[in-house]
C-alpha cells in the first residue's frame, strides 16, 4: 500500500515524500517584486517538503496586482530567486515557481492607471490594498476584454518567465490556472463571455490554457511543467456551469503531453477558504489522467494518508500548515501535534510569523 511518506517521481524530479507545499503568498518581496533575503530562510526551513510549489510569482508588470509579491519577468527579480532557490537545493529541497497572471484582479494602480485584461468585459467582486491605498482597499474595476495582441504578449509573457525560472535554479514551473486568475476566467463559462476563438466552447475556452503550457513545454520540458486548478466552486466571482463537461477534456489534453504533475485545489461545502455543493472533479480527472495527481484543501493526516493509500491521489499539496510547521512532512510522520499560525502576520513584512515557528527539534532543545 502506497504511504504519503513514500518517494515520488514527478517527472524529471525526485520527490521524497508526497507531503508537497502548496503556494502560499506571504508578502514578503520588496516594491520592485524582487525576492528578499528573508525568503530563502523561510523556503529553506521548508525543504523537507517532497516538493515546495513557491508562492505565486508574476509574469509582467500587467499581471500582478498584490504588494510585496515577487516577480520573474526582471534581471533583478531572477538574481533575487537565485539564493532563495540555492538555499533549498543545500538543504536538500526541490521547489517549481508558480507563475501568475491575476487578470481582471489587477487594480490599475498596479498597472500605471491602466485597466486590467480578462477574458471579457467583467468586474471581480472584492476589494485590495494598493500601495497608493494606505490602509484602506480599493474595489477592483472592470477589466477590458483581452485582444489577440494581448493574448499573444501574455503568451510570450509565459515564455519569459519560464526562462527566467530555470535561470534562477528553479527545478520546475507550474502554471497557475486555479482561483479565478486569467487562466481560469478564461476557462470557466461564468467569467468567459467571448464569441471568438477563446469563448464559447470547451475546446475555445481552454485554447488560452493549451497554447501557454505548450510554450512553457518547449521551454522547460513536461517533465518540469505542472500546473493547478480550482475546477469546482466559485473561486473570486470565477464559476463554471459544467465542471465536469469542462475538465475531462482538458485532463485528457494533458494525459498526452506527459507533463511532471497536475495540481487540483477542491473545496467542499465546509471549506475553510471557499466553500460549494459542486462536487469534485478528481474522481473523473483521474480517470482521464494517468499522470502525477496531486490534491489540495483543508487535508488533515488521516484523510491525506487514505487519499494516498486509496489512489485517489499520488500526492497532498499542504498550504495553511507550513506556515506555521516547518518540519510538516516530519510531523505527520510522527502524528505530533501542529502547530497554529496567526493570520495578522499573513502578508506582514518580516520575520514574525514567517521564519520564527520552530520544529519539533527546536521545540526539544
Amino acid at each position: 500500500m502506497t504511504s504519503l511518506f513514500d518517494p515520488l517521481a514527478i517527472g524529471a524530479v525526485e520527490a521524497p515524500n508526497r507531503v508537497f507545499m502548496a503556494p502560499l503568498t506571504r508578502g514578503r518581496a520588496d516594491r520592485d517584486s524582487v525576492p528578499q533575503p528573508v525568503m530563502g530562510e523561510y523556503y529553506e526551513q521548508r525543504a523537507g517538503a517532497g516538493l515546495i510549489i513557491s508562492e505565486a510569482t508574476g509574469i509582467s508588470r500587467e499581471g500582478l496586482g498584490w504588494p510585496y509579491a515577487p516577480g520573474l519577468w526582471t534581471d533583478a527579480q531572477v538574481e533575487g530567486w537565485k539564493p532563495v532557490v540555492e538555499r533549498v537545493h543545500r538543504a536538500g529541497g526541490r521547489i517549481f515557481a508558480q507563475l501568475w497572471h491575476m487578470g481582471r484582479i489587477v487594480h490599475p494602480d498596479f498597472n500605471d492607471g491602466k485597466a486590467p485584461i480578462s477574458a471579457s468585459a467583467t468586474t471581480a467582486p472584492g476589494a485590495v490594498r494598493t500601495y497608493e491605498s494606505g490602509g484602506d482597499k480599493k474595489p477592483y474595476v472592470e477589466a477590458r476584454p483581452a485582444t489577440p495582441d494581448d493574448i499573444a504578449r501574455v503568451i510570450d509573457d509565459y515564455e519569459a518567465a519560464t526562462r527566467n525560472a530555470l535561470a534562477a535554479g528553479f527545478d520546475g514551473v507550474q502554471l497557475h490556472a486555479a482561483n479565478g486568475y486569467l487562466i481560469d476566467q478564461f476557462l470557466r463559462d461564468g467569467s468567459n463571455h467571448r464569441d471568438d476563438d477563446y469563448g464559447g466552447s470547451v475546446e475555445n475556452r481552454a485554447r488560452l490554457l493549451r497554447e501557454a503550457m505548450t510554450r512553457i513545454v518547449e521551454v522547460a520540458g513536461a517533465g518540469r511543467t505542472a500546473v493547478r486548478f480550482s475546477p469546482n466552486g466559485d473561486t473570486q466571482g470565477v464559476i463554471d456551469s459544467d465542471p465536469q463537461a469542462l475538465f475531462v477534456p482538458i485532463a485528457q489534453w494533458l494525459d498526452t503531453l506527459g507533463i511532471a504533475f497536475v495540481e487540483l485545489r477542491e473545496p467542499g461545502p465546509e471549506g475553510t477558504f471557499g466553500s460549494t455543493t459542486q462536487a469534485p472533479v478528481s474522481p473523473a480527472f483521474r480517470k482521464a489522467y494517468k499522470g502525477v495527481l496531486v490534491l489540495n484543501q483543508d487535508y488533515g493526516r488521516a484523510d491525506a494518508m487514505a487519499a494516498v493509500a486509496e489512489g485517489r491521489a499520488d500526492a497532498i499539496a499542504f498550504g495553511r500548515p507550513f506556515i506555521a510547521n516547518p518540519d510538516l512532512p516530519e510531523r505527520l510522520r510522527i502524528d505530533a501535534p501542529l502547530a497554529k499560525d496567526v493570520m495578522a502576520n499573513w502578508y506582514s513584512a518580516g520575520p514574525e510569523g514567517y521564519t520564527d515557528y520552530p520544529t519539533l527539534e527546536a521545540e526539544a532543545a
